[in-house]
């Protein structure tokens, strides 16, 4: 039975018989053309091939007796034996005529290439894009040819490989094939090449049904096996890394169809987005030419490729398209680079295991001789370029092999079967160069040594920095692994048998079978050289093919040895000299040992020191002697050596005194001695000797002449002679350069004091048809002592010398002196220059040049400047030239001065005028001007007068000097000012000062102004007459009030008053001047008026007189003053006026309640009304009378008027109305009316309700739960109460609520309300704590024990509560509210006997503390983190535990007495006080009733001689009340006791009531006889007791610092025994601690875990996209997607899909929160309240599976199953989530398949009900039953849109996160033990200090200084002192609040 379906079309499906497997396969019908070309999917479970071909049939339509074949794609016929074989799931078969039947049409093959798992264990291995400094082109290109050798290495013909670069534009684009004739490979050999990391190991059962496993081939020489297309990763890397797409066409030799892969990056990147399987597509299998499905134009190119396939039985073409633009310019421009890559790489493949021995006589015929790898490239309008590797005559194989001498061949057996064959080869060195092979990519010397002219370097080793061995893996180079050496070939490090250098001149290869690994593209091997280089590998030589066992090191020894001396063409270095350093050497390596030598033996010849030589190669070729040979080395005697250098010296050295070093290959060997010498004879010969000059243009120098400066020197002719007489211009020629060229310098020296200076320096060259030339010198006028010297010198050096000789020269000395005066210049001046004040002018003469000379003629100097006189006394003359006496005389601008040229000029000299700026500054001061010039001046008295004064010099300029002060005094009057201003600066000004004023002025007045300059005398005063005007300004101000005609003046000050609210008009004011005239007001005047009551004045009105209307206040009490000013800027006036309001005619009735305004019915009104009469702005009329209370009137509603009284309070001018009552009514707010004659006012008042007589209930809410509480309501002003929310605490049950209300101390009672309170049985409420509440708590004793229980809310014991939630705490004093203190002591819960009594915690054995008073003690229990429920506070008393001891309150001092007449020497104490007190120091014994009985003994009991008390007795009783006795003792006086005896005081209880006496309470005391010994005593007894204190506080401090440290040890314990811990919690981690730098070490690895933990995170995993709800309350948990995350893929799907329909709603813990959700979303989102949860019918979390009973199996289940919840995980709110998860998935179960759900259920339900079972493949049986349909069949993941369950953290995420959070404490516990041993060490530290040392050293000496005062004392030294003197430490330490250590712990 099957089902069929076209592509993309569906059909019917039919399920065949139960038990069989449906598989789908896919047909094609190609038996005719015109067929279907769709593909046909076939669903099928036949088991046979007949019922098979019946359903093709039958799907197909056609007859089943039609002849017909049904073949794979690989053209095997199906049949009834294969049948099961092939016909499996996902298959392609083909529907032929026949087996060999031709493919009519292109058909398509489904293939699935998911990268196989090697993909994941490899993927470490790095790809050969590590390129090494080199492309790794041609590496990718090795990968497809390593595929092309295996697909050929079968072939018995010509095996062809072919790379073509298609890079013609007009063909397409670029494109890159790889094609080889090789066996081709069928459908799913092509399927599998497509699978990544499918090596051929693994190609066999599920992957490779095409052919067996892999077999090992055979072994061959060099492993040439053409086995090395390996790994199934190379190629694909390969064609993605040339370009973006690859082509696999491929046709198998059997085969009649062509099958081709196309795979592309931009395939793989559009099914990702379309979210498709990207590791799945196609195999077209086509007929062979056919390109019809090539559309593109960009690959018009495989057009003419798949047409080459006609003709080829089998082929693998692979094309890469899209090939990247780098890799085609590379390809392009290094053509022949890349390919000599290859052919290095193939070398072995192509020319065989001997390689490519180009001039062998013969090649040997073998298997290798028919692989022809061909390069083509085609470029658009170029010839195509071709290359056949075996053509390549220059890759690095072939130059080793043809360069080489000899060889030296080796084997290696490594690890059974893996086989190393390896060969060295020696390329010799041939007198001067070494033959090794250069390699362009490891250069080892320069390419042209001959370009180096002067510097010579040491050759390094032949190969340089190389190393020796290539490595070859079946064959073919694996490029980037290279051996360096071995042991036994490596240089030694002593001298061995052959030289050094030898080591260096080989080169080797090693061939590999595969028994090495090498990196899956073929670029390293793993571990070769690491195998190689164990000490237990063993090599053997190879000799003529066969393996010689012997010592290799000693035959490779030998063989290098026999190399060197047969093949080697050296120098031999003879006749030793030193170990010398070259300086010379730029690299300091090479400057040092360098061995010389004087002779050398190279070719047959011997060549010695001296000898005459010539060199070759050398720029310029050059003639010389040898000096020395140098050999580089630390070398003694005789020795050869490759090379080496000689120090030659340029011959003739007369000519070139030069010594060069070259390399010994640079010398001529076939010049001879004799043509050295001639040639040397020659270049002697022509040398200059000596100079000729002449003077043709005149002005000969004589040697030793004196010239004027400036004088010329002639110009100068210069010829230069050799010995023979001969002009020569440049030296001899030399036959090794070209000669150098002579040169003529002129050099003029001056020789001065400060040294010799060079001023003119020429250099003439010899022209030629002209000879040596200088010019005439006219620049020479420096004086002093001349050189004129003319030298020989060398072109280009300049050097005046040439082999050791001076060329020749000539010297003229002369001297230069000054000229005659030509020019002149001024001297500095000395200014400042005044008028009239005379002044010098210096003159500097010069010469031509500068220099200073004399005036020799008399010369009359002219002075002239435009606007001066000038005229001068004389001129000197002499040395210094100065014109004398010189005055100036002449108008300036002002007092600065003015500046003038003043031109001096001297008649006859060539440059006679100079021009210099001068500034005349005005002369001294002469005259005064003063302005107005008029003799009489008038000024208005109140006013300044201001003078213009000028200070004038004698030619009128106005001049200034300092000090210059003009003075002017006023004469005629008193008091007149006096004027003075500085003219200084500017030599004038405004001579001005204070106003001139004369009292009482009314008509004019004579004053006299005398102005003169004190500070010059000379000059003359000036005096003026002034007329003094009295002032027309404004001198008084009048203020009037007009009334009809009359006008009244208001004085300053007065006081109006005026009707309020009312407008004063008419107000005028008047101004008069100084005599008294009245002025007329202008806008000026009328300006600087101001008034106060108004802003805003009317200038106008001013103008007029008039002022602004006054407006009176309207309030009596507010009274306005007017003030009117005047300013200006010489008077300042003001007059003031005050208006006081009066009322007005009555106009309102005011009423005023005094007091409260509420009044209860039937009850008077309290308070008084007041009623006043005002006017209309309110002011109190106060002309009234006791009559006006007639006029008075009072109603209103519902008002009693019977007690109603109104009276008149004569005090306030007011009527008082009281006995205000209302009628019974309606309460309210009541109005009152107050009339008074046609006025009237209002009074509102409070009318209350009576006593309350009763009590009713407004409204009652519904109320879902009611919680206690306890409060009180006041009534609002309705007398309604409002309840609120009534939260009530009870126990479960119905109860009632009864309302009742107060008043009075009445009680109103409201109707019973019932309710019925509920209770939550897990709630705790409160902790329940029993203890035996009659015990007695006494200080020290232990604790009764206290019993806790948790109570919920139905009053029950909760259980299953953890013990460490409960403590208890203790705090000493009593709280007000119910905070616990901080220091409050914790005690843990004890542990609970034998299980029983659950749910009940005990307290036992607990200390009471040690100190009386008052203690709380409270237990909490810790609900959650958060939230504490305490106890009640229990306050308990600390009494006193049982008497054992007497005390004092403080000990007292040592008494010392006498028995002296004086009391106060007597007295043994005073008010001393003793107390019984308990074993901790409490006073206790307040009810004990009795006596003390003080007696005194000796503390020698042999002693009789006992002082007495006074009174001569020998005991005294004091009574004992409420636990204390206060004692006062005194001595009898003259009572008996030895001098300086030491006494006891015993002061023994006598308590009747004590069943146990007390011990008595000692006190010792000193007696003495004598009154001065005592006061002496006593002061020793002094030193003693603070003695005491001291040696008690330093005994205290050390205990204290050696507690301390031992306490600090026991961190120090706790602390390494944490670390330890921790560190081996980390070795269970495999991790590590090293011993030093830990915490950088642990800070590193937290850092690198916290990375790991960070790149986890980051991997992608599964989550849930749906949106989840914001919790903006801690009462929403989230929506359920969010809540829980499951990690296995399959039941993810299959869960989310289960429950879609609750997925998106949200969770809350309270219907409250639920219901804000439900309103904010108008009821669109699905909420969940868990408190609305029934929890008890919730299945239990950890419930066994249905199928176990009694924890065993009812039968044995198949499919896993597991409940489905317990795949869930939470991240938080676990107890929450459970309660969700629980009521919604209940016991729901999670299976494989359909298969076991089924046969679970079958089983469960003949035992239980079954729940509903979920299949992990997606499908679901429901609890009834049913499964089937598209309802209970779980659709693909992406189609639930992101509603599923998200993953967890991986466990690696959990392990990193264990990891790091160890390794934190860890650091924790280090850098605390660190810190408590470094504690340690610094309080060992601070005990063993100085400090601390000098301390000991203070108590020793204290010890020891109290041990000498008792013993002056007379007193025993005893520890019994020394613990008394400790118990008031005790005492105090007992007051502190700390609890003792065994309390706190």
């Amino acid at each position: 039975m099957a089902a069929m379906a076209g592509s993309g079309v569906g059909g019917p499906s039919l399920s065949g018989p139960r038990g069989t497997t449906e598989r789908t396969v896919f047909l094609f019908d190609r038996r005719w053309e015109q067929g279907d070309p769709r593909e046909k999917a076939l669903s099928c479970g036949e088991e046979t091939y007949r019922g098979f071909r019946n359903a093709v049939c039958q799907a197909l339509g056609i007859s089943s007796e039609d002849n017909f074949v049904i073949t794979t794609t690989n053209r095997k016929e199906v049949t009834e034996d294969n049948f099961s074989e092939i016909v499996q799931e996902g298959v392609t078969l083909y529907l032929l005529q026949s087996v060999d039947q031709m493919l009519l049409s292109a058909t398509k093959e489904r293939i699935d290439f998911l990268p196989h798992y090697d993909t994941l264990i490899k993927s470490g291995m790095y790809e050969y894009y590590a390129s090494e400094g080199q492309n790794p082109l041609p590496f990718a290109f090795a990968e497809l040819i390593d595929n092309s050798l295996s697909a050929t290495s079968r072939n018995t013909g010509i095996r062809s490989i072919q790379i073509k670069l298609l890079f013609d534009d007009s063909q397409g684009k670029p494109a890159v094939a790889v094609i080889d004739n090789g066996s081709g490979m069928t459908s799913k050999q092509l399927n599998n090449w497509a699978v990544y990391r499918l090596s051929k190991f693994t190609r066999q059962g599920d992957f490779e049904s095409d052919h067996s496993g892999y077999v090992r081939p055979p072994p061959v020489p060099r492993s040439l096996n053409s086995d090395i297309s390996y790994f199934g990763v190379g190629g694909k890397q390969a064609v993605f890394f040339i370009g973006q797409s690859a082509r696999m066409i491929s046709k198998p030799a059997d085969s009649h169809d062509v099958h081709e892969l196309f795979l592309s990056k931009e395939d793989f990147e559009k099914k990702e987005k379309n979210k498709e399987a990207i590791y799945s597509g196609y195999i077209r299998n086509r007929k062979p030419s056919d390109s019809s499905h090539i559309t593109s134009d960009d690959e018009r190119s495989l057009h003419n490729l798949i047409k080459e396939e006609r003709d080829k039985k089998s082929f693998t073409a692979v094309v890469v398209t899209g090939v990247q633009p780098a890799h085609m310019q590379y390809l392009k421009n290094c053509f022949h680079l890349w390919t000599r890559q290859l052919a290095h790489i193939y070398h072995y493949y192509i020319h065989g295991p001997k390689g490519n021995e180009i001039n062998a006589t013969m090649k040997e015929a073998g298997p290798f001789n028919n692989i022809d790898i061909e390069i083509l490239m085609f470029e658009k309008g170029k010839v195509p370029k071709m290359v056949n590797l075996r053509e390549i005559k220059d890759d690095m194989q072939t130059l080793y092999i043809n360069s080489a001498a000899d060889t030296f061949e080796f084997k290696s057996h490594v690890e059974g079967e893996g086989i190393v064959e390896g060969i060295i080869r020696y390329h010799p060195f041939l007198y001067d160069k070494e033959t090794y092979p250069d390699d362009p990519c490891f250069p080892s010397r320069l390419k042209d040594d001959d370009d180096d002219d002067d510097c010579f370097v040491v050759e390094k080793g032949a190969r340089g920095k190389r190393p020796i061995f290539e490595c070859f893996w079946n064959g073919r180079l694996i490029p980037y692994t290279t051996v360096e050496d071995f042991d036994w070939c490596a240089p030694p490090k002593k001298r061995g048998l052959a030289p050094i250098e030898c080591y260096n001149r080989i080169s080797g290869a090693l061939f590999t079978n595969d028994k090495f690994q090498v990196s899956t593209n073929k670029l390293t091997f793993m571990d070769l050289e690491l195998k190689l280089k164990d000490k237990n590998t063993l090599f053997t030589r190879v000799f003529n093919g066969q393996e010689q066992r012997m010592k290799i090191d000693r035959e490779f020894a030998l063989w290098l040895k026999d190399c060197h001396e047969k093949y080697d063409k050296q120098i031999k270095f003879t006749v030793f000299k030193q170990i010398t350093t070259r300086t010379d050497m730029t690299s300091k390596r090479m400057q040092s040992p360098w061995a010389t030598y004087s002779a050398i033996e190279w070719d047959g010849k011997t060549y010695r020191t001296g000898q005459l030589v010539k060199t070759i190669k050398t720029l310029p070729i050059f003639y010389g002697s040898i000096l020395q040979f140098f050999l580089h080395g630390d070398h003694d005697g005789d020795v050869y050596a490759t090379g080496g250098e000689v120090q030659v010296a340029v011959e003739p050295q007369a000519l070139y005194d030069e010594i060069k070093t070259i390399p010994i290959s640079k010398l001529d060997r076939t010049v001879s001695e004799k043509t050295v010498k001639k040639y040397i004879e020659d270049e002697m010969a022509r040398l200059p000797d000596r100079l000729s000059i002449t003077w043709p243009e005149g002005d000969e120098l004589l040697p030793n002449e004196t010239k004027l400066a400036g004088t010329p020197i002639g110009a100068l002719r210069i010829e230069i002679l050799n010995k023979k007489g001969e002009a020569m211009q440049k030296l001899p020629a030399t036959s090794h350069g070209g000669s150098k060229k002579l040169l003529v310098e002129l050099k003029v020296i001056l020789h001065s004091p400060a040294g010799n200076k060079e001023i003119i320096s020429h250099i003439s060259q010899h022209g030629g048809k002209w000879p040596y030339w200088f010019k005439k010198m006219e620049n020479i006028h420096k004086l002093g002592s001349y050189t004129l010297k003319l030298q020989v010198v060398l072109n280009e050096s300049n050097a005046d010398t040439y082999a050791g000789r001076s060329l020749p020269s000539k010297i003229f000395k002369f001297n230069i002196v000054e000229g005659k005066p030509e020019k002149f210049s001024v001297g500095l001046l000395d200014p400042p220059f005044q008028v009239g004040v005379p002044f010098n002018i210096p003159l500097d003469l010069q010469d031509e040049f500068g220099h200073p000379t004399q005036l020799t003629t008399d010369i009359k100097p002219v002075l002239e400047a435009s606007g001066l006189t000038l005229q001068y006394e004389e001129i000197s003359k002499g040395t210094s030239c100065i014109i004398k006496g010189v005055t100036a005389k002449g108008h300036v601008n002002n007092y600065l001065g003015k500046n003038f040229s003043l031109k001096v000029i001297l008649p006859g000299l060539k440059e006679d005028t100079q021009i210099l700026k001068i500034r005349l500054l005005p002369g001294p001061p002469h005259q005064l001007k003063v302005k107005p010039d008029s003799e009489i001046l008038k000024i208005e008295n109140g006013t300044s007068f201001p003078f213009q004064v000028e200070v004038l010099d004698e030619a009128g300029n106005i001049t200034a000097q300092p000090k210059l002060i003009v003075h002017c005094k006023f004469i005629g009057a008193p008091n007149l000012p006096v004027y003075a201003v500085d003219c200084s600066n500017a030599g004038t000004n405004i001579l001005t000062g204070p106003v001139v004023y004369v009292q009482n002025i009314k008509k004019d007045q004579i004053l006299k102004a005398r102005i003169e300059i004190p500070s010059c005398k000379d000059v003359p005063p000036v005096e003026k007459t002034i007329k003094l005007l009295p002032s027309s300004q404004v001198a008084r101000l009048q203020i009037f009030s007009v009334e009809g005609q009359k006008a009244i003046q208001i004085k300053h000050q007065d006081e109006i008053n005026w009707i309020a609210g009312d407008v004063m008009h008419n107000l005028i004011f008047q101004m008069y001047d100084e005599g008294e005239r009245e002025i007329i007001i202008t806008s000026d005047l009328a300006e600087k008026i101001k008034v106060n009551w108004t802003p805003r004045i009317n200038r106008e009105h001013l103008i007029q007189g008039l002022l602004p209307d006054v407006k009176v206040p309207t309030s009596v009490k507010d009274v306005r003053y007017c003030l009117i000013t005047f300013h200006d800027e010489h008077v300042s006036l003001e007059s003031a006026f005050t208006v006081r309001p009066l009322p007005d005619e009555p106009k309102h009735i005011k009423c005023k309640l005094k007091g409260p305004n509420t009044l209860q019915m039937g009850e008077e009104l309290q308070s008084e009304i007041d009623v006043m009469i005002t006017d209309q702005y309110g002011n109190q009329i106060q002309t009234l009378s006791a009559s006006c209370v007639n006029s008075l009137g009072v109603s209103g509603n519902g008002l009693d008027k019977s007690n109603l009284k109104t009276t008149w309070q004569e005090s306030t001018q007011t009527m008082t109305v009281k006995g205000i009552r209302f009628n019974p009514g309606p309460p309210g707010s009541k109005e009152l009316c107050f009339a008074w004659r046609e006025f009237s006012d209002f009074v509102r008042v409070n009318l209350t309700s009576g006593p309350p007589v009763k009590l009713r209930l407004m409204d009652w809410p519904e109320l879902e739960e009611i919680i206690s509480a306890s409060q009180q309501h006041k009534t609002d002003e309705n007398g309604r109460a409002n309840l609120g929310v009534i939260s009530i605490h009870g126990p479960r049950g119905e109860h009632t609520l009864q309302l009742k209300a107060s008043y009075n101390r009445s009680t109103l009672v409201c109707p019973i309300i019932k309710f019925n309170v509920l209770s939550d049985p897990e709630k705790p409420v409160c902790l329940n704590v029993k203890y035996d509440k009659n015990a007695s708590f006494a200080a020290g004793s232990t604790f009764p024990d206290f019993m806790v229980s948790v109570i919920s809310e139905d009053s029950s014991i909760i259980k299953n509560i953890n013990p460490g939630r409960i403590v208890m705490k203790m705090w000493e004093g009593q709280n007000s509210g119910n905070r616990v203190p901080a220091n409050a002591t914790t005690f843990g819960c004890s542990k609970v006997k034998d299980g029983k009594d659950e749910g009940f915690f005990y307290f036992r054995d607990k200390m009471v503390p040690e100190r009386v008073g008052t203690y709380s003690i409270q237990f909490a229990y810790a609900t959650d983190k958060t939230n504490i429920l305490t106890s009640e506070q229990i306050i308990i008393e600390v009494v006193p535990n049982d008497p054992v001891q007497l005390q004092p309150d403080c000990l007292p001092a040592t008494p010392v007495v006498s028995n002296v007449r004086t009391v106060a020497s007597r007295t043994l104490v005073k008010d001393l006080c003793l107390h019984i007190k308990d074993e901790y120091n409490n006073r206790t014994g307040n009810d004990l009733v009795g006596k003390i009985i003080a007696t005194i003994k000796s503390s020698n009991e042999e002693d009789t001689e006992i002082p007495l008390f006074q009174g001569m007795v020998k005991t005294l009783e004091f009574p004992f009340n409420r636990g204390s006795a206060e004692i006062n003792l005194v001595l009898a006086e003259n009572s008996p006791g030895r001098d300086s005896t030491e006494y006891i005081l015993e002061f023994e209880p006598h308590l009747p009531a004590l069943t146990k006496p007390l011990e008595p309470y000692h006190l010792s005391f000193m007696f003495y006889n004598d009154f001065k010994k005592q006061q002496r005593m006593a002061t020793l007894t002094r030193e003693r007791d603070e003695l005491s204190k001291s040696i008690t506080a330093y005994r205290n401090m050390f205990d204290t610092t050696e507690q301390l440290i031992t306490e600090i040890k026991c961190q120090a314990e706790e602390a390494e025994t944490r670390e330890s811990h921790l560190k081996n919690e980390l070795k269970k981690h495999q991790i590590d601690i090293p011993q030093t730098n830990i915490l950088q070490y642990v800070d590193s690895l937290i850092k690198q875990k916290t990375l790991e933990q960070e790149e986890v995170k980051k991997h992608p995993r599964r989550s849930c996209t749906l949106s989840n709800y914001p919790k903006d309350n801690p009462d929403i948990l989230g929506k359920i997607a969010h809540l829980a995350e499951i990690e296995d893929d399959k039941a993810a799907k299959v869960i989310s899909w289960h429950m879609a329909s609750d997925m998106d709603c949200v969770v809350t813990l309270t219907t409250v929160a639920a219901r804000r959700i439900f309103d904010e979303t108008q009821g669109r989102q699905q909420v969940l309240p868990l408190d609305s949860v029934y929890k008890k019918s919730l299945p239990g979390w950890n419930r066994n599976l249905p199928h176990l009973r009694n924890g065993r199996n009812h039968f044995r289940p198949i499919g896993n199953p597991v409940f489905a919840r317990d795949l869930l995980t939470f991240p938080e709110n676990v107890e929450h989530c459970q309660i969700v998860f629980g009521m919604l998935l209940g016991d729901t179960i999670i299976i494989d398949n359909l298969d076991a759900a089924n046969h679970y259920r079958k089983e469960v339900v003949k035992i239980t009900h079954c729940p509903t079972l979920l299949t992990r493949e997606g499908d679901r049986i429901r609890s009834n039953g049913k499964f089937g349909g598209l309802q209970n069949k779980a659709p693909p993941m992406d189609k639930l849109r992101g509603m599923v369950f998200g993953a967890p953290m991986p466990k690696l995420f959990r392990t990193l996160s264990e990891q790091i959070d160890l390794l934190q404490q860890y650091r924790t516990a280090v850098e605390k033990l660190h810190t408590v041993n470094e504690d340690l060490h610094l309080h060992l530290q601070s005990l063993n200090s100085p400090e601390m040392q000098k301390k000991k050293q203070e108590l020793a000496e204290q010890e020891k200084n109290l041990q000498q005062i008792e013993q002056k004392l007379g007193m025993t030294p005893s520890g019994k002192s020394t613990e008394l003197l400790l118990q008031p430490e005790a005492l105090d330490m007992c007051d502190s609040p700390t609890p003792p250590k065994r309390m706190r712990r």
